[in-house]
């Protein structure tokens, strides 16, 4: 992939023009989009295969006038007088009345009317008005909202003193806002960036190829609401994420093309260079982190679902920006991001040389790693104590803002009329076989009245064809509490008892009924999506690092980081702690997709750091040997950049909690604590302590794991060793195979093969011919030497010469010859003697190919039982017996 990135990054530069403009050009068109196909967010929540979305599906068809969606309107008399007092009743009424002829008002009820209960304060305080709309939340128009608020203000004007506020579903905050808060994350991470990289103009680099993803991906998340239920909270996640990664993978690649600019490197060659290594690891982190967010699907709740694909989409334009825009506006700036020498100091003692924070810091994690490695585990368990306590619910207008009007009104009916009318049941029960339709929801209603926790049942009705009934049950307790969870769960355990009694089957749905479906469905999803998460981190790991102690310490340490995260998350939201300072209104329950939220996303993040800070010690023990030392060199190396990018992303996550609403805030504090935990505390703390224990044993792999691993080059090795064989084995040079030192039975051989060529393999040793064959030809992994094929140089561009050869085996026949032949590949790699039919073909095309100057290499057990076969010259290397490639030519 390296070489594929590094040809990306060399392309980029040199038509930096048309890559600025084709990016232009996408963020206009999907900003034409959502200004086309925009319409507003709608948290409505969808949860196919319960039993509270079937029974609100069927109330949809049944029931129409219980479906769309609601405002309600809270009509509070002045201190001392009666909602019934004439002359607000009058008010009320009248505005009931042109409610009615609203469009998209399919019922507006008086709290007056005589068939109604429980719409009047007990003590004759407030009422409430509710009306019906059609259709969802999201597709009211805002003129029918403001028509409605009119209404609200007028009842309040026509009786001095009394106060109103209109609620509902249809008035929940669904438009996401930014303020001059999150500004500061940004801010903050310019000033790293500079910092990091030197340069006030390389430091807005990042910057600006971020905030271009983002309002990519913002747009497309905007016009995806005309075709989709999208929730409020997408687009902020995406946000987040998008801008936080945006920044990191840019700092990455930018910081390896400024390294290389102090070294010399051209400015071309550098960008190159940067994409293919560099490039190469944010790929695999975009990867990582698509894939975690991707798996959300495994809860199968739709609007989660959207969530993380929405959020994947962010990420991945992250990488693409990264990949393709980045460099080109490197290519403008040329010259001018080259590091300047620092001018030697005249007539002054030279300084000692300063050892740099990150060796210092590894230094002394490393002294004692028993105790750092105790003292890590121990801290992040204490903090993990709170998640114990974390409550989890469906988001509610009780949790907004104080003073917007959807939690005015929430407040103001919890006031007047207690908590439970805010999320009051819908027991629906199906009454089609019942004789006596009445009598059966009557005695439903009389049983559930006398349930604990029941406050009071204003409706108990069947529909017009009295084929379905409904009862309202309002709780006691508030929507979100464990004793209106208990209560659901009471009237759901009632179920055999209705059928026996009435024969008829009841469904309960509702907020708390709908949040418990949630639940449950989370719960049962979080420990596969967490059994994909961790066995994908050992997986992944495994295979970069070729080791099983590091994949199994990086998943400890993620899960260590997921715990912290958690119990931060509950001591805040839960327990009240710092809720004054982090803006916190109301402590309780936090959304319910929070921790599947957090370990998708936490995993990628993680991913990220393990990769960028190992991957370099990593590549020192390689290179070097020592364990020890390749800690204490790989950490200094990379611990500046990767400490960049963890402030960076911490800044940009915690710049959305004080002003964040509703489920974003819990979100992003929880991103916040989770990314410095795992940066600081366990990537650059827990993690070098641990190599530091294991030393050797830390990169030890069984071998036959090792050949059966697929490779993935993430710090651009290949690219490196296809770089320095660029000139080998001379400039100029025309082999068609070169290779040297490839071993073969124990022993190294040598091949060399020029256009036109024919090589026949032969000796007893089958296997390791074959094995030879098919390496040379990029079937086959190369494990050690150095092998040129076609120009392209093995294992690293393995790939592109697969498509460059054809290999022919398994008793090959005329026509396996034709096909081979047809290809027009340089080389024809031929296996076994095959059948007598295609050896003749094989011999009708040798001289022709070898006019054409392609070559052939043949594997054969015994070369002179083809001897009459090739007919024209040839060498030979027989295996076995010597290993050398023969000079003599036999025609």
């Amino acid at each position: 992939m390296s070489s594929l990135l590094y040809r990306l990054g060399r392309y980029a530069v040199r038509r930096r023009i048309a890559m600025l403009l084709a990016w232009l050009a996408v963020l206009a068109a999907v900003g034409g989009m959502a200004g086309l196909l925009g319409r507003s967010f709608d948290d409505a929540f969808t949860l196919p295969g319960t039993e509270s979305q079937a029974a609100l599906d069927s109330l949809s068809r049944t029931f129409p006038e219980v479906s769309g969606s609601a405002a309600r309107i809270i009509v509070v008399a002045p201190d001392g007088e009666s909602v019934r007092d004439p002359e607000l009743r009058t008010a009320v009424e009248d505005s009931v009345e042109r409610i009615q002829d609203f469009d998209l008002v399919k019922a507006a009820a008086s709290p007056y009317d005589k068939n109604i209960d429980g719409a009047i304060a007990a003590d004759d305080s407030a009422a409430i008005v509710s009306v019906q709309l059609e259709g969802a939340a999201a597709t009211i128009p805002e003129h029918i909202r403001e028509a409605l608020r009119h209404e609200a203000e007028t009842i309040a004007a026509a009786v001095p003193g009394s106060t109103t506020s209109i609620g509902g579903e249809v008035f929940s905050e669904n438009i996401p806002k930014l303020t001059a808060t999150e500004g500061i994350g940004v801010v903050i991470a310019l000033i790293v960036l500079f910092f990091t990289l030197g340069s006030l103009r390389a430091a807005g680099m990042p910057l600006l190829t971020a905030l271009l993803g983002v309002g990519i991906t913002m747009a497309l998340i905007f016009a995806a609401t005309g075709l989709g239920t999208v929730s409020s909270t997408t687009p902020m996640l995406a946000l987040m994420l998008g801008l936080a990664v945006g920044i990191d993978y840019a700092l990455f690649i930018l910081a390896r093309h400024r390294d290389q600019l102090a070294a010399g490197m051209a400015v071309e060659e550098s960008i190159a260079r940067s994409v293919a290594t560099a490039g190469s690891a944010v790929v695999f982190a975009g990867i990582t982190v698509m894939i975690a967010l991707i798996g959300l699907a495994v809860a199968q709740i739709p609007f989660l679902t959207v969530m993380g694909v929405a959020a994947a989409i962010g990420v991945a334009i992250a990488v693409a920006v990264a990949l393709t825009l980045l460099p080109a506006l490197v290519g403008f700036a040329g010259e001018a991001l080259r590091p300047k020498p620092r001018k030697p100091r005249r007539n002054k003692a030279p300084r000692a040389e300063r050892i740099p924070l990150g060796t210092r810091w590894v230094r002394l994690v490393t002294k004692v790693p028993v105790i750092t490695v105790v003292v890590v585990i121990a801290g992040l368990a204490v903090m993990s104590i709170p998640a114990k306590d974390l409550q989890l619910a469906l988001p509610s207008d009780g949790a907004g803002a104080p003073g917007a009007p959807a939690r005015v009104t929430y407040d103001l009916i919890s006031d007047h009329f207690g908590p439970g009318h805010n999320g009051p049941l819908i027991v629906s029960t199906t009454i089609v076989t019942s004789d006596d339709p009445l009598g059966v929801m009557d005695g439903i209603a009389d049983e559930l009245r006398e349930l604990p926790g029941v406050a009071e049942i204003p409706l108990a009705t069947p529909n017009q064809n009295a084929e379905v009934g409904i009862v309202q049950v309002i709780p006691e307790t508030a929507p979100d509490s464990d004793e209106t969870k208990d209560l659901v769960l009471r009237i759901r355990a009632l179920k055999d008892h209705f059928e026996e009694k009435y024969g008829v089957t009841i469904a309960v749905t509702g907020y708390t009924a709908v949040a418990i479906d949630v639940s449950d469905r989370l719960g049962n999803a979080l420990l596969p999506f967490g059994i994909l998460v961790v066995g994908l981190s050992l997986v992944l790991l495994t295979i970069v690092f070729r080791s099983i102690a590091v994949p199994i310490k990086a998943t400890v340490g993620y899960l260590l980081s997921v715990g912290a995260s958690f119990g931060a998350t509950a001591a805040v939201f839960h327990w009240g702690w710092l809720s004054g300072p982090l803006n916190v209104h109301q402590t309780g329950p936090v959304i319910s997709f929070l921790p599947i939220i957090l370990m998708g996303i936490l995993f990628g993040l993680a991913m990220d750091y393990e990769v960028f800070l190992v991957s370099r010690i990593r590549e020192d023990y390689v290179h070097g040997g020592d364990a020890r030392d390749a800690i204490g060199t790989g950490f200094s190396a990379s611990a500046k950049v990767v400490t960049a990018a963890a402030v960076i992303m911490f800044a940009v996550f915690a710049a959305f909690v004080p002003e964040g609403e509703g489920a974003i805030k819990a979100i992003a504090f929880g991103l916040a604590v989770g990314v410095f935990v795992d940066a600081f505390l366990v990537r650059m703390t827990l993690v070098p302590a641990v190599l530091a224990l294991l030393g050797k044993g830390a990169w030890w792999l069984p071998r036959w794991l090792d050949r059966r691993l697929p490779t993935f080059d993430v710090e651009g090795e290949g690219l490196a060793h296809q770089l320095a064989l660029a000139d080998w084995p001379a400039p100029g040079d025309d082999h068609l195979v070169y290779a040297e030192g490839v071993p073969v039975g124990g022993e190294p051989v040598s091949v060399a093969v020029r256009p036109g060529d024919v090589l026949i393999m032969d000796g007893p040793d089958e296997a390791g011919r074959r094995a030879l064959l098919l390496t040379l030809a990029g079937r086959m992994r190369l494990t050690e030497g150095l092998v040129k094929v076609a120009g392209l140089v093995l294992p690293s561009q393995a790939g592109e010469l697969r498509a460059r050869t054809a290999v022919v085996a398994d008793d090959w026949d005329a026509a396996a010859v034709d096909e081979a032949v047809r290809s027009k590949a340089s080389l024809i790699f031929v296996d076994g003697e095959g059948t007598a039919a295609g050896r003749d073909r094989l011999a009708g095309q040798l001289d022709a190919l070898r006019d054409l100057g392609r070559a052939v290499v043949w594997s054969v057990p015994d070369r002179e039982r083809i001897d009459g076969v090739v007919g024209g010259p040839y060498s030979y290397l027989t295996l076995g017996r010597a290993h050398d490639l023969a000079d003599a030519h036999h025609g």
